[in-house]
């Protein structure tokens, strides 16, 4: 499947007819802390406890926002 994510075409593995690629799935995919990030699928936020339920498209645009703390 091939996505647009934070502006960049990504090729992701793994869509089939009877497996989506999900938002949960796509961050696990790209190795981010789930706690850590903020998703938004086609410029409309995402809450996290739907990540599993959302499922990605061919060419959906995501932006993933990193949470960075500093002191």
């Amino acid at each position: 499947m091939r996505l647009t994510v934070n502006g960049e075409a990504k090729e992701i593995a793994g869509a089939t007819p009877d497996a989506a690629v999900t938002v949960a799935t796509l961050v696990a995919v790209l190795g981010l802390a789930a706690t850590r990030v903020a998703v938004e699928v086609n410029r409309k936020i995402v809450r996290r406890a739907n990540w599993p339920e959302v499922a990605l498209a061919e060419g959906d645009a995501v932006e993933i926002v990193h949470f960075v703390g500093g002191g």
